[in-house]
């Protein structure tokens, strides 16, 4: 039944565009037994069905430039490959350390974007 909750939850943050596979080795890592490139591995499963029905819908609507896309899939393999085999050079626990960090490390950026847009807005509203 969690297995369930967790994809429910990961496939509707990759639905909204907002990284479900981020969500999904969070909930994975502190709702089951996995090892961190078990989880890892399953993520990556994950995002293949997630990521054809998004492209589906996404030609549906035409809001997809092609030229980019293109660059940025060429470029997404190679990291996949480069990533892949980066991964198992460090050990689970490691592996499981350095994601947290690097998901911390998103959290700021995130939480430093927002704060600069309140304070364009407030200023915007201040004049």
């Amino acid at each position: 039944m969690k297995e369930i909750l967790i994809g429910i939850a990961s496939g509707t943050v990759a639905a909204l565009g907002m990284g479900g596979g981020t969500v999904l080795i969070l909930l994975l890592g502190l709702f089951s037994n996995l090892n961190q490139h078990l989880i890892q591995g399953t993520n990556l499963i994950f995002f293949i069905p997630t990521s054809i029905t998004a492209i589906y819908m996404n030609i549906k609507n035409k809001t997809i430039n092609y030229k980019k896309a293109g660059i940025i899939i060429i470029s997404g393999i190679i990291g996949a490959i480069l990533g892949s085999n980066l991964s198992f050079k460090f050990k689970s626990n490691s592996l499981k350390k350095y994601f947290g960090i690097f998901l911390l490390c998103i959290a700021a950026f995130e939480i430093y974007s927002l704060l600069k847009q309140y304070r364009k807005k407030k200023k915007e509203n201040n004049k």
